[in-house]
């Protein structure tokens, strides 16, 4: 597992990328579950791929899971959606002291970071990133928000999240459409500055887009460390 921290002043936090950690999830998450049960915020189709591996790890530990289903697409990206997560939340019981779990792609760590940045003034997320464009791009750096009919991400906060588990076992079950999309993301950051980033991406993209872990999990880290660098140069950039 690669550890890469991401360094705010007083918001710190690190991710973590490799395999297996989903199944973890209990383990990993520890320090910031303070109850017998946690609230998951979850793209439908991702808890359908990943919802009985987070329960087995969650119920190990003694931890209920209590689900909210997301439709996906950018849909849900929107004040309605808003309005019924935070009132599923304060339902709950969320505290400020509290975490969620945000299970799927942008769209749900979007919404969920937003959901937490404004309930009872803030209160703490855990991303569980499952495209590859959210493990290299949206879930580093604290872009919450959502669309409205003037455009997208228009109302939103910058609310960092505690912890970043960016499982490469994941990215299996993407379709190559979608899996492209997100290596777009990370031929970009070769793009930026690091010639032989792009060199390594060049000779391995084959090999990753067949489901080599190894090399998914290089060009995971890389892409992060990036992200976190710009992050921390300029957390609003």
């Amino acid at each position: 597992m690669a550890v890469i921290p991401v360094e705010l002043a007083g918001r710190e936090y690190e991710v973590r990328v490799g395999t297996g950690l989903l199944a973890d999830v209990a383990g990993q998450a520890r320090p910031f579950l303070r109850k017998h049960h946690v609230c998951i915020v979850a793209d439908e189709n991702a808890r359908a791929h990943w919802g009985e591996t987070i329960a087995g790890s969650l119920g190990a530990a003694g931890i209920e899971p209590r689900w909210y289903d997301v439709a996906p697409g950018e849909g849900s990206k929107s004040w309605d959606s808003l309005a019924r997560l935070t009132d599923w939340l304060l339902a709950q019981g969320v505290e400020r002291g509290d975490h969620v779990f945000a299970l799927g792609g942008g769209v749900v760590g979007d919404l969920t970071g937003f959901a937490c940045a404004i309930l009872k003034r803030g209160c703490g997320f855990v991303q569980l990133p499952t495209t590859l464009l959210a493990q290299v791009d949206s879930s580093v750096g604290g872009k919450t928000g959502i669309n409205t009919a003037h455009g997208k991400n228009l109302i939103g906060v910058f609310h960092q999240p505690t912890l970043v588990l960016a499982d490469t076992a994941l990215l299996g079950t993407l379709a190559p459409r979608d899996f492209l999309a997100g290596y777009g993301e990370v031929v970009k950051y070769g793009l930026l500055g690091d010639l032989a980033f792009f060199e390594w991406l060049e000779k391995h993209a084959p090999a990753m887009a067949a489901g080599d872990m190894e090399a998914r999990v290089q060009a995971v880290t890389k892409s992060v460390q990036m992200k976190a660098d710009i992050v921390q140069r300029d957390e609003t950039e």
